[in-house]
This record gives C-alpha cells, sequence and structure tokens, in this order.
C-alpha cells in the first residue's frame, strides 16, 4: 500500500446522445489529471442517461467490445498514469437485458475489476415518480474488491447504498475504500443522500466516493452533490448542482486511525429473532 493519494470526482449531465456526453467526460477527466488526480471516478450511466415521462431508462446498451468508453478511457488513463473508475455503462448480456456494470481502469489502461450492480431501483415515490430498472436491467450477484496501490477499493452503484450488509461484507473483505457511483433522482436525493453516505463510510471505517449526475436528462432530474467523506463521517468535498470536478486529499491511514477508535467491524454477534415479515406500503 502505497502513501497518501488525490481522488476526483467527475460529476456530468448526461443525455441520449452518447457521443457528446463522452466528450464532455473526457474532457472533465484531463482536468482532474491535470490537476493531479491518481483515481478518477465517473458516475452512473455517464455515457448515456435519458429518462422517459414514465420512468422509462434509456442508457445506449452495447456489448461490451463495442461500447467506445472503454477504449477511450483506457487509453485515458494510460496517458494520465491515472486510475479510473468508469462510474456505470449499460452492457447488452446477449438475452434482451443489459447488465449495469462498473470498470475500474489502471494506470496503464488495463481493465482490472467489473462491477455488476446487485440492487435494482425499483420504486414508487409520492412525487408520481416511478422507476422499475429491472424491466431491462439484469442484476449482478458477485461482490467485487479491485486491488489497487493504495488498498482494496469496493465497488457498489447507487441504489445498492441503501443496503449496509453490502458495504460490511466489502470492508471485512479488506475493502478501505467504496465507490457509489450514481444517478440519484433529486427526490430521494435531498432527502437521503447526505446521511446515507455518511453512514456507510462510518459503519464500515471507509473512504468514500460518490460521484454523481447532476441535472436533467430528458424527463428526469437527477441530485448531483457528488461527495468524497473520510471514515470518519465528515465530507471532504461536496459537488453542488453543477457539472464539474471535486477533489480531496486521501490518507489510507485514516482508515486505520478510525477502526482503532471504533472497531465495530470486530464486534458482530450471532443472533436469533423473528422471521422477517413481508414488507407492504403504507
Amino acid at each position: 500500500m502505497s502513501d497518501s493519494f488525490t481522488v476526483a470526482c467527475v460529476q456530468n449531465c448526461a443525455g441520449a446522445d452518447m457521443d457528446a456526453n463522452l466528450a464532455r467526460g473526457e474532457t472533465l477527466v484531463r482536468q482532474a489529471g491535470d490537476a493531479g488526480a491518481d483515481l478518477i471516478c465517473l458516475p452512473e450511466y455517464f455515457s448515456c442517461l435519458d429518462l422517459g415521462p414514465g420512468g422509462e431508462l434509456g442508457v445506449g446498451s452495447l456489448k461490451e467490445d463495442d461500447h467506445p468508453a472503454l477504449p477511450l478511457f483506457r487509453r485515458l488513463a494510460g496517458e494520465l498514469g491515472a486510475w479510473i473508475v468508469l462510474g456505470s455503462l449499460a452492457i447488452d448480456d446477449g438475452a434482451g437485458r443489459s447488465f449495469n456494470r462498473s470498470f475500474v481502469i489502471d494506470s496503464r489502461g488495463g481493465i482490472v475489476a467489473r462491477y455488476d450492480k446487485m440492487h435494482l431501483f425499483d420504486v414508487d415515490l409520492k412525487s408520481g415518480e416511478s422507476y422499475r430498472e429491472s424491466d431491462t436491467i439484469r442484476h449482478g450477484s458477485e461482490v467485487v474488491l479491485a486491488p489497487t496501490p493504495w488498498g482494496l477499493l469496493g465497488l457498489t452503484l447507487c441504489y445498492d447504498l441503501r443496503f449496509p450488509y453490502l458495504y460490511r461484507a466489502l470492508a471485512k473483505a479488506g475493502a478501505g475504500f467504496l465507490t457509489v457511483p450514481s444517478a440519484f433522482t433529486r427526490t430521494t436525493g435531498e432527502a437521503h443522500w447526505h446521511v446515507l453516505l455518511r453512514a456507510r463510510a462510518i459503519e464500515t471505517g471507509c473512504f468514500v466516493f460518490a460521484p454523481g449526475q447532476a441535472g436533467i436528462h430528458g424527463a428526469g432530474r437527477t441530485y448531483g452533490h457528488s461527495l468524497i467523506v473520510d471514515p470518519w463521517g465528515r465530507i471532504l468535498a461536496d459537488g453542488g448542482e453543477d457539472v464539474g470536478l471535486i477533489s480531496a486529499e486521501i490518507d489510507p491511514a485514516g482508515v486505520e486511525s478510525a477502526r482503532r477508535r471504533i472497531p465495530s467491524l470486530t464486534h458482530d454477534r450471532a443472533f436469533s429473532g423473528p422471521e422477517p415479515a413481508a414488507l407492504t406500503e403504507a
């Protein structure tokens, strides 16, 4: 494990035009690299996001070998000498659905990890918004850790944020850093984004890197506020609501320091209890 490093989170506003989205993403990643970032994280569906009036999800699904984002950002990682987390791309599964897949690219342009989003956003909000990610997306089932020069990076995506057992499993498997690339809706973001990200950092004693989309995507709107959070739950950077970049200096020793003060990862106990009840909407 090496010493401190600089992490940057890209906050973009993707639309239906993939070429335009990739060009803007490249510009922001270059800016981050030129500013000295060692690890650059992009949001969920950063290459294409078009929301229909009924919550339909347009994300530009392509076969992995055909997706233009991969060769572009693999070359860019090698050119900049930086690691890049491609928040997610929609990858055609060959059976009429897609995976919502995150990629970790090393500083030589190699793909070192892939993660398929486990928990899919199927919700109905009081605002009238309704989303069914599972209509087009196939869920993953594998917990993924990516080895980096600074330690293990645990990969998650957006709605995964509401499932703390996933983050605890990643931390107990050795993760000191967690990524949560997202396209959180403005409605849910205003209510829950900051508190959930801080909670995941505090519960695990991990740094959390959460790049988010911001703005209007067809008929939908995302929240923005990309965050970098330390293992004590302190917000090191907040992207607000505008397209741009945030960055912070990360000292991996902060992980051990937080876990030494609150060693909750070592305090699990087996317990018995009632069977889970079926949940119904009030």
